[in-house]
């Protein structure tokens, strides 16, 4: 009943939307972070070489894993066409979800420092942007990348 209903899109598509869902994810996450850190001290350098790391952290051992993951799901895909929400898999999703309501519960409980909340989410926006460019950067070298995954 509901194949009918389904926006379907090509492998392009939809390592597109992938890029495009983290880029607004990283704008957001850095928004608050950037937020939280400026209003909070005026000695920034600090607190940044301490979100460099966890951007580092981040991007080395989770968003670039990720990243190439679903990128190398998606490009040896059989389908054509795909869901358009099918550029993660129920794991992906499950996730993104329990990050999305871990960062909502910890700044509404306010039991962390703005200060270090802020510092944290500048290295993880940051990161969850970087992962953001390499999907679109997919999207642009998707040619080559239809040659290394053709079977």
């Amino acid at each position: 009943m509901f194949e009918k209903y389904k926006i379907r899109v090509s492998k392009r598509a939809l390592l597109f939307t992938a890029g495009a869902l983290w880029s607004v994810a990283g704008e957001r996450v850095l928004t608050l972070g950037y937020k939280d850190l400026i209003g909070n001290t005026e000695n920034i350098w600090g607190y940044l070489v301490v979100s460099m790391v966890v951007f580092y952290m981040f991007l080395r051992f989770v968003f670039s894993k990720m990243v190439a993951k679903h990128t190398t799901r998606i490009m040896s895909s059989v389908l054509v066409d795909h869901c358009m929400f099918s550029f993660f898999d129920l794991k992906g999703y499950v996730v993104m979800f329990f990050m999305i309501a871990g960062g909502i519960t910890l700044r509404k409980a306010q039991i962390i420092n703005p200060i270090y909340l802020g510092t944290f989410y500048l290295g993880l926006g940051s990161a969850l942007s970087v992962a953001a460019i390499m999907f679109l950067a997919s999207v642009l070298n998707f040619e080559k990348l239809k040659i290394k995954y053709v079977k």
